[in-house]
């Protein structure tokens, strides 16, 4: 169910040349919304039948509950994957882990999808905290910072422990921290990011977990010095290496955010930055990549998010900043963008069209 519409792999953009060519505003694109009432929507994905599948982080529920580091998170099993075809728009698949930190208005749940093969989809369950307190949430504590399998019956299982992997070994170092994100699921195994312990996992077929590469932390002014990567979408590019997009932490400062090249074995090479908030990324049929900010203020989260295209000379376009809480893009088979909106609020997410 992931991205099957466009092309899965990322051109190499020289940072130099992509800084040196600036930036420049688009004419008006038309924006229409084709899919709404969706909770917290994050991953988009074409299917092989030619559906868009969305998946949605969820509104949590009445628990149990579990007090982390920064509020309160509360289990409910309302994230779910909704598909918009043929016009129709339907819950295919419902039911999934979901938990919501009421303080904060954090939605965290299904975050992303990759098909492999015909049906099956691996979709990546966020937890955003130390994953050792996860056993407060009794029994459902395998269901928190786990990567499923989704069956094209709707039904599904843990096949990997990622937050799991992240409490016994803590790669990046410093506090323990778990959060997976972005899947590429591949015949050999699958990859994902870790948004809370910086770092890209394998998970082989039978759930075993191995480090792929740290992400280094990004400069931030006083007085914060430092914020921590937090490694977003990951992608098979062309040459066969892995692309891997940053969010950035705290405070979120503007043009700290980039793509990395991963060859496993080698450390991270950066090959596009001065973004702010990356969500995800994706590749036009002319090699240019569409890259969506959450936000676009300066420091913290504020202002609108924005979708900036990325030629392949490096010449940067912002496509529209009519967005709030983007989290998502892909490049449908109509040459059309397609982009999830209000991606952290529930009831009234969206999924827009837009044409350049």
């Amino acid at each position: 169910m992931k991205r099957i519409g466009r092309s899965s792999v990322i051109a190499v953009v020289v940072v130099a040349a992509a800084l040196a060519a600036g930036s420049s505003a688009s004419a008006s694109p038309t924006i229409q919304t084709v899919m709404d009432g969706l909770d917290a929507p994050r991953g988009l994905a074409w299917g092989p039948e030619g559906g868009l599948y969305v998946a949605e982080a969820g509104r949590g529920g009445d628990g149990p509950c579990v007090a982390i580091a920064r509020g309160v998170l509360c289990y409910g099993p309302t994230g779910a994957i909704t598909r918009l075809w043929h016009g129709t728009q339907e819950r295919v698949v419902t039911g999934l882990p979901s938990f919501l930190n009421a303080t904060f208005g954090d939605h965290i749940g299904p975050h992303d999808i990759s098909m492999l093969g015909r049906g099956a989809a691996f979709v990546t369950i966020g937890w955003g905290a130390d994953p050792n307190l996860r056993a407060g949430l009794g029994d459902l504590a395998p269901l928190a910072g786990s990567l499923l399998k989704v069956e094209p019956s709707g039904t599904w299982r843990v096949v990997a422990d990622v937050s799991g992997f992240e409490a016994a070994n803590n790669p990046a170092g410093g506090t323990v921290d778990s959060n997976p994100y972005g899947v590429l699921a591949e015949a050999g195994g699958h990859y994902v990011t870790d948004a809370g312990g910086n770092d890209l996992l394998h998970a082989d077929a039978n759930g075993d977990i191995s480090l792929v590469a740290v992400f280094p932390n990004v400069l931030a002014p006083s007085p914060f010095l430092q914020a921590q990567a937090v490694p977003t979408e990951v992608e098979r590019g062309l040459d066969g290496a892995l692309y891997i997009s940053e969010l950035t932490g705290v405070p979120f400062t503007a043009g700290a955010a980039g793509i990395y090249r991963v060859v496993p074995g080698q450390a991270p090479q950066p090959v596009a930055g001065g973004f702010k908030m990356i969500t995800d990324f994706a590749l036009g049929p002319d090699g240019s990549i569409y890259v969506v900010q959450y936000s676009t203020s300066p420091l913290f989260i504020g202002g609108p998010g924005a979708v900036i295209r990325v030629a392949p000379d490096g010449t940067r376009t912002t496509i529209t900043t009519e967005l709030n809480q983007p989290t998502s893009v892909t490049v449908g088979p109509d040459g059309a963008l397609y982009v999830t909106n209000n991606g952290n609020l529930a009831g009234v997410g969206q999924v827009l069209r837009i044409v350049q």
